[in-house]
């Protein structure tokens, strides 16, 4: 479906620092599509960390549905990619609320341990994606997005949390996952 709405945009490439403030801008629709282009792969790995392939797919198309219904929301002063991620994860915690699937960081962690995910089936770290996995989802959430290349107060924005907290679930993932790699 991602497919189909981008062909819907289909114009002239462009090449914009800040694709979505030039899209709430004007309108056109070139500045979603590099948008598209630039963020939809490091959106889709994030959200594979965090759910499922099939989950992931559609809270990228709902992520880049509610971009385009609200782009007069869109300011200036944000980091184009961590407000999409922020978007998508609020989007992604809609869905496993939905789903009944977001009740506690221990039953996210026992859901992670028996969900079979194929996201990361080609990467070389298959062992350190399955340790990631086994986080709770707070911690897990804080070292995906740490890995996206996101700063600490970038996270603590996208999470909704102060950057303390933010210190203190990457501190314990780190911990966690020494223990569980046995490094």
């Amino acid at each position: 479906m991602l497919l189909a709405i981008k062909s819907w945009f289909i114009q002239h490439k462009t090449d914009a620092e800040d694709p979505l403030y030039e899209f709430n801008k004007c309108g056109e629709n070139r500045y979603l599509e590099q948008a598209i282009d630039n963020f939809n792969p490091d959106l889709y790995h994030f959200l594979c960390t965090q759910s499922t392939p099939e989950v992931a797919e559609d809270i990228c198309q709902k992520t880049w549905l509610t971009i385009v219904e609200k782009r007069h929301f869109y300011q200036a002063n944000n980091t184009p990619k961590a407000y999409i991620f922020k978007i998508a994860r609020n989007a992604l915690i809609d869905e496993l609320r939905k789903q009944s699937k977001l009740v506690s960081d221990e039953e996210v962690t026992a859901q992670s341990e028996v969900t079979a995910d194929t996201c990361f089936s080609a990467a070389s770290s298959e062992r350190l994606y399955q340790a990631i996995k086994k986080l709770p989802h707070s911690q897990k959430e804080a070292l995906s997005l740490q890995l996206e290349g996101f700063s600490l107060k970038q996270i603590a924005q996208i999470t909704q949390t102060n950057t303390e907290t933010v210190k203190t679930r990457l501190r314990y993932a780190k911990q966690q996952l020494k223990s569980i790699l046995g490094e």
